[in-house]
């Protein structure tokens, strides 16, 4: 893990890609709505924006990587919360309640990525192409469901699984629905993934 940057800490030496994603993130934790520029961030890390354009050639390529980290780091907060509850039914109940704990905490940054990744392919088991969070999604889905499940019922249990768990997040951050932990447990736990598929 990168060592935290103190705002407006001046960058002076090692890897200026890894230390622009880390600022990045940190700037979005402290905003609603993901607001980043190149320049600026470049400025905080008192490097040019020269520098910093050999890494990011455009504002999309940095929000594009702040995106995937994203993803990455909920999937690393959802795989830990599996682990703990055990693995198979009551661990991937666990990776629906973190998604949704995460993206309260995480309120732009959660807006950044689904204003970033376009169309997802829930068929695919790359986690280098969507991020560790749809590789916890599907990993989850494949232990649920038999082997013998054909690959569109497990894409449709997965956008099943996966709209509760986003619509809810959304409905809470969009101020519809009041944030509960106790009630988003008993909403993802409602649904269950058999031989039959969700019910």
């Amino acid at each position: 893990m990168l060592p935290i940057l103190p705002m407006n800490a001046p960058y002076h030496h090692g890897d200026l890609r890894a230390a622009a994603l880390q600022m990045g993130m940190e700037r979005l934790a402290n905003q609603e709505q993901p607001d980043l520029g190149l320049r600026a961030l470049a400025r905080d890390l008192g490097v040019s924006a020269t520098a910093l354009y050999r890494h990011f050639p455009n504002k999309d390529a940095l929000l594009d990587a702040l995106a995937l980290e994203g993803l990455n780091r909920l999937g690393q907060h959802q795989a830990q919360a599996a682990r703990q509850a055990g693995g198979g039914h009551d661990g991937f109940a666990e990776v629906g309640v973190t998604y949704v704990t995460w993206a309260v905490e995480n309120p732009a940054l959660l807006r950044l990525i689904y204003n970033r990744i376009g169309l997802v392919d829930l068929t695919t088991d790359d986690p280098t192409a969507m991020g560790e969070a749809f590789h916890q999604l599907r990993a989850g889905i494949a232990a649920m469901m038999p082997d013998e499940m054909a690959k569109e019922e497990r894409a449709a249990a997965a956008l099943h699984a996966w709209s509760l768990v986003h619509g809810l997040a959304m409905l809470i951050l969009d101020g519809q629905v009041e944030y509960d932990p106790a009630m988003v447990r008993k909403v993802v736990l409602m649904t269950d993934f058999g031989a039959t598929g969700p019910v």
